[in-house]
């Protein structure tokens, strides 16, 4: 059972198609306002399409980014846990309690990075569905995620974005567990 707060950070909460939809078109522009240039508007929802899909895209790869930096920070922290650990360096739990902490906040800022970058691709995503309800093909709003089960059929296609999210999880676990070994060894 999920409590409120992590039931809205884990939730789907969407704007509305229709409001996104009202909001995507500029009033009064419409082919006729583009006649003289003949297939003009066509032209011009062409290459806003490919700009937006573009900067859509590069969302993904900054969200790719932060996971390599903080997979690499964490991972290097770990190695030289082991190293440390390895050499039979001995430290004083207590001093632990602070670098702990520290790794636990930034694991959890890392969660809501990753939160905040699925939000802007989603509804960038979505944007893009809505540019091609005017081009001749859909491929991603309707042929696309029509076959991976529009995301839901985990038999289908599991999100990334969804499970991605657990990696900073897992090592905020791992660090907490790690104190409490620690501790625990000093008893």
């Amino acid at each position: 059972m999920l409590t409120g707060a992590a039931r809205r950070y884990l939730g789907r909460g969407q704007v509305d198609v229709d409001a996104i939809r009202a909001a995507l078109w500029t009033p009064g522009v419409d082919a006729r306002s583009y006649a003289e240039a003949g297939d003009g508007y066509q032209a011009a929802i062409l290459e806003q399409y490919k700009l937006y899909v573009e900067m859509a895209d590069r969302v993904s790869a900054r969200r790719g980014a932060a996971n390599t930096f903080f997979l690499t920070v964490n991972t290097a922290v770990f190695t030289a846990v082991n190293v440390v650990w390895a050499q039979g360096v001995r430290i004083p739990p207590a001093a632990f309690v602070l670098p702990v902490a520290m790794l636990v906040v930034q694991c959890g800022a890392w969660l809501w990075i990753l939160r905040s970058y699925r939000q802007l691709a989603s509804a960038k995503y979505r944007v893009v569905g809505m540019i091609e309800e005017r081009l001749p093909a859909s491929p991603y709003w309707r042929a696309e995620w029509k076959g991976l089960g529009s995301g839901r059929d985990r038999s289908l296609y599991w999100p990334l974005a969804y499970l991605e999210q657990w990696v900073p999880v897992v090592f905020a676990v791992a660090y907490l567990t790690l104190l409490g070994l620690v501790v625990a060894a000093a008893v």
